[in-house]
């Protein structure tokens, strides 16, 4: 069987990360941190001598600056693909966790209870999140099957890749952290997907947050 692996990397960290603000797509870029972890995680790929064959980037500025740092030393240009946002979290956007169950009760209640139908007054829900990221990683799998893929993108976006990999449903409670600059694997064998390894952040100096998708 043909094998094709993902090494999935979240981007750094934002101020909005370091506020706990939900950023959704609002573009923010990487604070000195987050540049600091993506330069880390850049040179670590490059020291173990990792090889990939293809490098993708969502279309948000905090990602593309994460991809950055691996452009300049494999000196390649990513392939920037706004599916891989994050979810859009409609009027949750901009608001911190503490600030949110005050001015959005009722959102906010259907937000950490999963309701994977609601949209979030403008936004995304968890169901059309889920098909967005999964039609996504599935287009990319079938135009580089059998190869090694890079891609950055976001701690939800992760988490639905993780979800769909280990077939874990979408209004199941959270299974694993996704940190700013991690590194997580999975891999389709031409009939399912795996989840190889996950959150792995050896490569940085200090601890990395976890993303804010409840």
């Amino acid at each position: 069987m043909t094998t094709t692996r993902f090494c999935l990397v979240r981007h750094g960290e934002t101020d909005w990360n370091a506020d706990r603000r939900l950023q959704g797509h609002t573009d923010i870029p990487l604070n000195a941190l987050g540049l600091a972890q993506a330069a880390q995680m850049a040179r670590a790929l490059k020291a173990n001598h990792f090889e990939f064959d293809v490098l993708y980037t969502s279309d948000l500025q905090r990602a593309k600056q994460t991809a950055k740092a691996i452009e300049s030393l494999y000196t390649v240009s990513a392939i920037t693909n706004s599916a891989l946002r994050e979810r859009h979290l409609g009027t949750l956007q901009g608001l911190t966790i503490s600030e949110a169950p005050d001015s959005e009760p009722e959102l906010w209640q259907a937000h950490i209870n999963r309701d994977i139908h609601e949209e979030l007054r403008g936004g995304e829900s968890i169901l059309q999140f889920a098909n967005r990221i999964k039609a996504a990683l599935e287009e990319i799998q079938e135009k580089h099957t059998g190869k090694t893929i890079l891609l950055v993108s976001h701690g939800g976006a992760l988490d639905m890749m993780y979800r769909m990999a280990s077939n874990q449903a979408l209004d199941a409670e959270k299974a694993v952290t996704v940190p700013n600059a991690s590194l997580n694997w999975i891999s389709w064998n031409g009939s399912n997907w795996k989840v190889e390894s996950w959150a792995d952040t050896s490569h940085l100096d200090g601890l990395a947050l976890d993303n804010l998708d409840l």
